[in-house]
């Protein structure tokens, strides 16, 4: 059959024939013999075969019969119901492209067999003989052969592999029922689906508890862990469990093309804290850490400075020495840190977010510069090209031979044994660092796309050449040689107190009360001031009349965070002495409260009478004397009550509670030492003796006595 089609069941016997009522075909067995013996069947080479089992017989292939019998079987097999739609050409592919290697090979063989058939039937060898022929030579059945045929059947030739490609069995699993466990599988998520990222093991062990208390039906670990995984995208588990910052690190970041600038164009600049104890002039023992600008077009370092701390004046001058040495960048790409975004920099930039914005503010020296700023994604390395450059540093510089002892490790838990034997003096550092940097900018080799193998030296030196540079005017450069503070001239003679130095000129008193820009040298505040309005424009320089203060801001900054570090340490310290809060306090006592007692009520009551009044008064005068006379006992009554004080005049008790009680003690010693006492100092000490103010300081008294004994 030329289409290559064989329908399932491809021998027949004679009664098979008969049976089947096939067009052009008898329909007894002893016609459909003698049809076969007319028609010369038993002559075809591999068209007959013995029939098997009893009887004999003969077995007859479905290809020799007449084209309207074998029509018939073939629709018969088509109109039986198919397994699955066959794929769309695109679908296909789509499908071989995900096969294994060796199930590619496969395919490939398959069309190589079919190749062959198709070869050795348009020979003139009977397609039957064809198929049996590749079939022994594959060593598989004719029958595999012709549901390869089938596979390909209406195919374009150039789509045979894709479809003769074997796919992988579908997998057979039972279909799970997952509704039963829902209570708990939601409650096993919001458990382990938190920030604090407990394991899984955990969170399981917790939600089988609180289920076996509620009567949840639960799965075991690994299924609920499967079920997991395929209900919540992974990229929402690393979001629920590491937030914003854990998505992005699962996928890839920006790769920025550096080619279309040129030197100078963009610098950036951040800082970096070296893993290196150094002995300062002071002789404290810190970890120094480097401002640095980097080019961003060939990767050089362009100045760097290095302090204790970092702070605005090391960014003014490692930026006033690039300004000097290479000229005005364009654009410049600035770490988020206070000491990138003081105002000193980039006061008067609207995308500034850091330190209080007022209208005020005067412009920074990048503003005035015209130098266009960017700002780093907080939190981001990737985002600034110069801390690949920093991660080089941390193992040339920081673990340098000349440094050995010095390196303090780059983690808590990543301490060398020999931490902390030895701090490197800062000039020593200061010149090992100048050193290595200069061997990083003219290292070859370097593999960006703008090095392609040379340094950054010759990379920047290449492009600087026939760049359009713009240098700084001697009246730019006072602009990063100072600091600038806002401030307003005196209202009456228009003078300026600034840091303790009061600063005036014949010309100020013209701009009294006026706004300015005070710009000032900040390691010598006496050398003067230059003054400025808010918008740049130059006024003049102001003498220092009264020179008194500090000498340097540098200074006064050190001296500021001196007095910060002892407050933070007494605090810390005020804490191991009151390891308790006020609140765990209250909470102690809250729990040893008790029922309030109720008040006593005397039961019997002394009864205050009134004088008996004279005879001849009359009865309502002798009525309203006597009304007034008991009150006026009722109220010293309640008053003695209140406050006992002597019963006679000529002895005054002391004003305060400690001095009362001493004076109740020198009155018992005289008693005792039988020396003379008063009776209205008798009288007050036997009262005072039974009032609860004695009774606590006695006691007080005793047990000072006795911790002291």
């Amino acid at each position: 059959m030329d289409s290559g089609i064989a329908p399932e069941k491809e021998w027949w016997t004679a009664a098979e024939i008969a049976e089947a009522k096939l067009p052009g075909l008898p329909g007894t067995v002893q016609n459909v013999n003698a049809f076969a013996e007319r028609s010369g069947w038993r002559k075809v080479p591999g068209a007959i075969k013995r029939k098997p089992g009893r009887g004999g017989g003969w077995s007859y292939h479905w290809s020799v019969l007449p084209s309207a019998a074998r029509e018939k079987l073939v629709m018969q097999e088509a109109a039986e119901p198919v397994p699955a739609e066959r794929p769309d050409r695109a679908a296909a592919w789509v499908a071989y492209e995900k096969l294994s290697q060796k199930n590619k090979k496969e395919a490939a063989r398959r069309l190589d067999a079919l190749a062959k058939v198709g070869l050795l039937h348009s020979s003139g060898t009977v397609h039957v003989q064809a198929v049996g022929e590749i079939a022994d030579e594959y060593k598989i059945s004719p029958r595999t052969i012709y549901n390869w045929l089938g596979l390909i059947e209406g195919i374009p030739a150039a789509d045979h592999l894709a479809y003769l490609a074997p796919q992988p069995p579908k997998k057979r699993t039972k279909t799970e029922d997952r509704s039963k466990f829902r209570m708990f599988m939601d409650w096993l998520k919001s458990a382990f689906l938190r920030m604090e990222g407990p394991t899984f093991a955990q969170s399981y062990r917790d939600a089988v508890r609180v289920a076996s208390h509620r009567g949840w039906e639960f799965p075991i670990l690994k299924t609920a862990k499967r079920w997991m995984d395929a209900e919540v995208p992974r990229t929402t588990q690393v979001y629920k469990r590491e937030g914003p910052r854990g998505l992005m690190r699962c996928f890839p970041a920006q790769i920025r093309d550096r080619s279309s600038l040129h030197a100078l164009e963009a610098v950036n600049a951040d800082c970096h804290k070296f893993d290196v104890f150094v002995r300062w002039p002071d002789g404290k023992i810190r970890r120094p850490q480097m401002i640095a600008f980097q080019d961003l077009y060939s990767g050089k370092f362009l100045s760097w400075r290095v302090d204790c701390d970092p702070n605005k004046i090391m960014v003014m001058a490692a930026f006033g020495e690039m300004v000097d040495n290479w000229g005005i960048p364009k654009r410049c790409l600035f770490d988020n840190g206070h000491e990138f975004a003081n105002k000193w920099m980039t006061g008067g930039s609207p995308t500034r977010f850091r330190f209080k914005v007022r209208d005020d503010d005067a412009h920074g020296v990048l503003t005035l510069l015209g130098i266009n700023l960017t700002w780093a994604q907080p939190a981001s390395g990737q985002s600034k090209p110069i801390e690949r450059a920093f991660g080089g540093h941390a193992n040339d510089i920081a673990k340098d031979v000349r440094f050995a002892g010095a390196y303090v490790g780059n983690r808590p838990d990543a301490k060398p044994e020999n931490y902390g034997s030895h701090a490197v003096p800062l000039h020593e550092f200061v010149a090992v660092l100048e050193e290595r940097i200069e061997e990083h900018n003219a290292r070859t080799g370097r593999r960006t796309d703008t090095a392609a193998g040379r340094s950054f030296d010759e990379t920047f030196a290449e492009s600087y050449a026939t760049a359009n540079i713009l240098r700084a005017t001697e009246e730019q450069r006072n602009l990063w040689l100072m600091g600038q503070e806002t401030g307003k001239l005196h209202k009456n003679n228009g003078s300026l107190k600034f840091l303790g130095n009061v600063y005036h000129c014949d010309w100020m008193s013209q701009e009294a009360g006026r706004n300015i820009v005070i710009r000032f040298d900040p390691e010598d505040l006496h050398s003067g001031v230059h003054i400025y309005t808010p918008h740049g424009a130059h006024l003049g320089f102001a003498e220092c009349q009264q020179k008194i203060g500090f000498f340097s801001h540098e200074d006064a900054r050190v001296t500021a965070k001196r007095k910060r570090d002892i407050v933070k340490k007494e605090k810390e310290l005020a804490k191991l002495y009151a390891p308790h809060t006020p609140a765990q306090l209250g909470a102690d006592l809250n729990g040893t409260r008790k029922e309030t007692t109720a008040l006593v009520e005397a039961k019997v009551v002394k009864p205050v009478f009134a004088k008996p009044s004279p005879r001849h008064a009359a009865p309502a005068k002798r009525a309203k004397e006597a009304d007034r006379a008991r009150d006026a006992l009722v109220v010293s009554f309640k008053a003695k009550a209140q406050n006992p004080a002597p019963a006679e005049a000529g002895f005054k008790p002391a004003e305060t509670a400690q001095a009362r009680f001493e004076q109740a003690l020198e009155i018992e010693h005289r008693a005792q030492a039988g020396k003379p006492v008063g009776k209205a100092e008798l009288d007050w000490l036997s009262r005072f003796q039974n009032h609860h103010e004695y009774r606590a300081r006695l006691a007080m008294h005793q047990l000072n006595q006795n911790n002291t004994g």
